[in-house]
């Protein structure tokens, strides 16, 4: 995955700059990545980096005029005109498109220049002329960096198998970290899923100087957390106004851009409030094996509607018959962040490529602009746990509680940099990502927004219907369309929801007080043309009839490496009974295949050797 890799030390610069190159070579999982490595010896800096080619972050190392301030960088910021302008206008030279004008900011406003930049990135800026060096991330942390110090020395790296490919001695796992994983579905509080491994905060700002490092930070979400509520005509004027001030920004590109449509509000937002251009943009939607589901239906619609082509990318038969290779190759590229029930994203984005670099999508707009959240305890069948090992995940369940102190910091700062991160790896693999609903303008609003509508769907409604009736005229795959009598709307979200709640179920399984009735539920539900409606991820049913071969095998593999977290026997019980179709756990299944998958590539396989 693109990223940063690098060694902050006394150690000699020969040694370093090796183990640089091998971190990066741990990274590069496509040959299409651009890499390159950068050195400061006087300072005890040797540092790499991988970006996608001709994205913000390639054709680095980005330096000022004199080459006394270096920037490696990784992932892309929006830089404002007025900013640019006002740098050209002190005499710097740089692209329009890339990361060099970054150092020259540096160069005007210091270390402060952080708190102007936004966007999802990470880096490391070297400043030979005041001797000091600075790690630094997004706001979010969605940039994630992960670190260990020694005695002498510093390593970071996007991520963390880059660590344990040069540190073999960390190649453990984190018990609290792993019970937090299968607590609640990620690692908490800047933990990893690997010993003595952290992530750096969101919004840090680290400074090394004469071998000390001061961990600071340029933003925390207090910051926003004090802002005043609005009334509800001012928050949704604003809301409005934003959002069509920003959305410019994400179509600025030298690539082209492809739109990853759903049926959903927010894609629909984005489309309605901007003028497409076929020339520069193409769009396309994920969908199963066969058949159409509303995803489908809808989002050729919206994209006839806007003018520009669209396709359907197909989960065909190769995905079924190559499935360990693409959920070892999942599970490995994300640390583990995503597990095998994530192994399509690598394949859907692989299919998307080809079509445009950068995915423009409507991700986390349910998360900020309307509070809607999934972060919850998984509720793993407890008996598979070792009985010492199940206290751990309990807790975890507890401290993600605690973490709700406030639901906007909740959403932007736990939710979707933890829970949500691993989707996001696992397609950012294989092309660009952006998305305007983690705008810092957009955020911070959202802090602003009254309670009366902080759950609502009005505000969106109404912003598609005054930027585009025609599209408001195309209801969404959960019923909302505005341009129609209250009862209408009423039967079409009633419709909606009752058929959104049943598919679900038809894959997943009835709530487990229930999932005795789950024979007789299926074949209802399938029969009314209810089964795949909304939902083409099937894995519940691929476990027990495509995958089931495999999953017998990996399974058993499981059963031998317990690391003192399963009960073996039970393991293998609630697995043959999902195979025979008696109960369903698939959650279960998902996370044991997904450590042992993570072990067996990270601990095990994992070359001991440098590169030479």
């Amino acid at each position: 995955m693109p990223g940063i890799v690098g060694i902050i030390s006394r150690k000699p610069a020969a040694e370093t700059a090796r183990l640089v190159k091998t971190m990066i070579a741990s990274m590069r999982h496509e040959s299409f990545y651009a890499t390159g490595t950068f050195a400061a010896p006087e300072l005890g800096v040797s540092a790499g980096w991988l970006a996608h080619e001709n994205s913000f972050a390639d054709h680095q190392v980005f330096q000022n005029e004199t080459k006394d301030i270096a920037l490696i960088f990784s992932g892309e910021c929006f830089v404002p005109a007025e900013i640019k302008n006002r740098l050209a206008q002190n005499g710097h030279r740089f692209s329009e498109t890339g990361g060099d004008c970054l150092a020259h900011l540096y160069e005007e406003e210091g270390e402060k220049f952080l708190e102007k930049l936004n966007g999802l990135f990470s880096g490391l800026l070297i400043d030979r002329r005041q001797r000091k060096v600075f790690l630094f991330n997004d706001r979010y942390g969605m940039e994630r960096i992960y670190w260990h110090e020694t005695g002498d020395a510093f390593y970071f790296a996007s991520e963390a198998k880059a660590l344990l490919r040069v540190l073999p001695e960390l190649r453990e796992f984190d018990r609290e970290g792993v019970a937090q994983f299968l607590g609640v579905g990620c690692a908490l509080a800047g933990r990893t899923l690997f010993r003595d491994i952290q992530l750096l905060p969101g919004g840090a700002r680290w400074s090394f100087e004469n071998g000390g490092v001061r961990r600071d930070h340029y933003f925390s979400p207090a910051t926003w957390e004090v802002l005043p509520k609005l009334s509800a005509a001012d928050h949704e004027a604003s809301f409005h106004a934003t959002f069509k001030r920003i959305l410019p920004r994400y179509f600025e590109s030298c690539s082209k851009i492809g739109l990853a449509l759903t049926g959903g509000l927010d894609t629909r937002m984005i489309m309605a409030c901007h003028a497409h251009d076929r020339n520069r943009e193409t769009s396309y939607t994920f969908t199963g094996p066969s058949g159409r589901t509303l995803d489908d239906r809808i989002a050729a619609r919206v994209a006839a509607a806007c003018g520009l082509d669209h396709q359907l990318l197909r989960l065909n038969s190769d995905f079924f018959g190559s499935f360990a290779a693409h959920a070892d190759k999942t599970v490995f590229i994300t640390d583990g962040n995503s597990g095998i029930m994530g192994a399509h994203e690598i394949y859907f984005h692989q299919q998307a490529r080809p079509l445009a670099s950068l995915r423009l999508t409507g991700n986390y707009g349910s998360e900020i602009c309307r509070a809607i959240s999934t972060f919850k305890p998984l509720g793993l069948a407890s008996q598979i746990f070792n009985p010492d090992f199940f206290s751990g995940v309990v807790a975890a369940t507890g401290q993600l509680a605690a973490e709700r102190k406030h639901p906007d910091t909740f959403a932007a700062f736990q939710e979707i940099p933890l829970n949500l991160f691993g989707n996001l790896a696992a397609g950012r693999s294989q092309i660009g990502f952006r998305t305007p609903y983690l705008d810092n303008e957009l955020v911070a609003l959202s802090y602003q927004c009254p309670a009366t509508l902080k759950r609502s769907s009005l505000p969106t409604m109404r912003l598609v219907k005054a930027c585009s009736p025609t599209l408001d005229r195309i209801p969404t795959d959960r019923g909302f369309i505005s341009d129609r009598k209250d009862s209408e709307i009423f039967l079409r979200r009633v419709f909606a929801e009752v058929t959104f709640k049943l598919d679900y179920c038809s894959n997943a399984g009835l709530p487990r007080q229930f999932r005795l009735l789950d024979p007789l539920f299926k074949p209802v539900v399938k029969s009314l043309g209810i089964a795949g409606l909304h939902k083409f991820l099937k894995y519940s049913t691929w476990f027990r009839r495509e995958l089931a071969p495999f999953i017998t095998e990996r399974i058993a593999a499981a059963q031998k490496n317990v690391n003192g977290f399963w009960n073996a026997e039970a393991l293998g019980q609630l697995t043959r009974q999902h195979l025979s179709g008696r109960k369903d756990f698939p959650a279960e299944i998902n996370a044991a295949l997904t450590l042992e998958s993570l072990e067996r590539q990270l601990f095990r396989d994992l070359p001991r050797t440098l590169e030479n």
